[in-house]
């Protein structure tokens, strides 16, 4: 678990760094505290989601919901309480994975292609048009990330493998691209209402 370990150890108590952060946001003094706990997050992560990719995963999901929630959260002992941060979030991800529901669906019950209205077609079409042409306007960095992520369907550790990039950078490649994406997208949306009004 060798992503945070560029950040130097700190010899205050966890409840100390945790007040700092709580108090500054310093994302260091953030990084310095969940250091000390990488071993336990990966080891209840694992314990419950059974795989160690997805348990990576967790444990920088986890690191996530830290940044929001010690801002908001005093913590008077903070390894039991991250330790049941690391719980409820596996614990959620199982809930929603069980949760969805695969319903089988009369072929005959299905609409036809020949039933299917053209502009809506062609509506499909020029939203993945738009889709390709935002992803082809994102830095090569992002671009290869989203690419590998979405339409490759690899995780990010193989990610990380492939292009020799850090974890954390391969995830903030993932987040970056994303959002640019959304802007894109929502910005040739509101083109095409301009385009239409006219």
């Amino acid at each position: 678990m060798s992503f945070l370990h560029n950040i130097s150890r700190n010899a205050e108590s966890d409840e100390a760094l945790a007040a700092t952060y709580r108090k500054t946001g310093d994302m260091q003094v953030l990084g310095a505290l969940y250091e000390r706990y990488l071993e336990l997050a990966y080891g209840v992560s694992l314990q419950y989601v059974k795989d160690p990719e997805r348990a990576r995963d967790a444990v920088m999901q986890v690191f996530e919901l830290l940044v929001v929630k010690l801002r908001t959260h005093e913590v008077e002992r903070f390894r039991p309480w991250l330790h049941t941060v690391v719980r409820n979030h596996c614990l959620m991800q199982l809930r929603s994975e069980k949760n969805q529901r695969h319903t089988d669906i009369d072929p005959d019950l299905m609409q036809s292609a020949e039933a299917l209205h053209l502009n809506g077609v062609l509506e499909r079409e020029g939203q993945l048009e738009q889709l390709e042409d935002c992803v082809d306007k994102l830095p090569e960095g992002q671009q290869q990330a989203i690419r590998m992520f979405y339409l490759e369907q690899h995780c990010y550790q193989d990610i990380a493998d492939n292009t020799g990039q850090p974890w954390n950078t391969v995830r903030s490649l993932i987040q970056n691209g994303r959002r640019n994406l959304k802007i894109c997208m929502e910005r040739k949306a509101a083109e095409t209402d301009e385009t239409r009004a006219i």
